[in-house]
């Protein structure tokens, strides 16, 4: 029976880039910089943050979440229909 050959690693690799990889999308899926800390296996927070990247894409999502909670927000002010500050109520 002959024996499976063995694959070798690409030169160049280090299993730190797949470490790295793995927790950068863990912040790119949303963890919050504890979970970040927590994942990594760090003690301190200040280690985890070099796995924080942003780029333009990253800065398209943070808007357009921004958008969907600010409309929200007047949506739910605009329902309530309420005198809005230094708005008098029209008197009968």
């Amino acid at each position: 029976m002959s024996r499976p050959r063995r694959r070798r690693l690409p030169d160049g690799f280090r299993f730190y880039d797949l470490r790295h990889t793995g927790d950068t999308l863990s912040t790119r899926s949303g963890a919050t910089l504890k979970d970040a800390t927590v994942r990594a296996g760090q003690s301190y927070e200040k280690a985890a943050l070099i796995y924080q990247h942003s780029d333009e894409e990253r800065q398209r999502e943070m808007a357009a979440g921004l958008d969907a909670l600010v409309r929200a927000e007047r949506a739910k002010h605009h329902k309530d229909a309420s005198p809005h500050h230094g708005e008098e109520a029209a008197e009968s």
